[in-house]
């Protein structure tokens, strides 16, 4: 790893930020999965965030300049996964989200 500055790749740089977005958001949706308690859906989740997640470490183990780019990536790629959960209909995102309050209370045998 050099500690001198080298020129950025700019092909390089975009792919980072590309393969950090889509990480996160991959991250996001298994966090969903996991706290929806759905096993099949975590796992699968999960070995597609690793693969993701090692181009980007790879990028910028070898310059660390890349990090910014995998930091703007992360960013990007949480925004939008939350933005697209919040669009689930509630009774999809009901299977990848735990319960609130009033929904457990509401099925609560009295």
């Amino acid at each position: 790893m050099s500690l001198h500055p080298t020129a950025i790749e700019p092909l390089v740089a975009l792919g980072v930020v590309v393969a950090t977005a889509f990480t996160d958001a991959v991250y996001v949706m298994f966090t969903a999965a996991v706290s929806g308690r759905r096993r099949l859906a975590a796992a699968t989740w999960s070995g597609i965030w690793y693969l993701l997640s090692s181009f980007a470490v790879i990028s910028y183990t070898r310059n660390w300049e890349y990090v910014f780019f995998a930091a703007l990536g992360s960013w990007i790629g949480a925004y939008a996964s939350m933005t697209l959960l919040e669009h689930v209909p509630a009774r999809r995102r009901s299977a990848t989200a735990p319960p609130t309050h009033s929904e457990s209370a509401s099925n609560e045998v009295h």
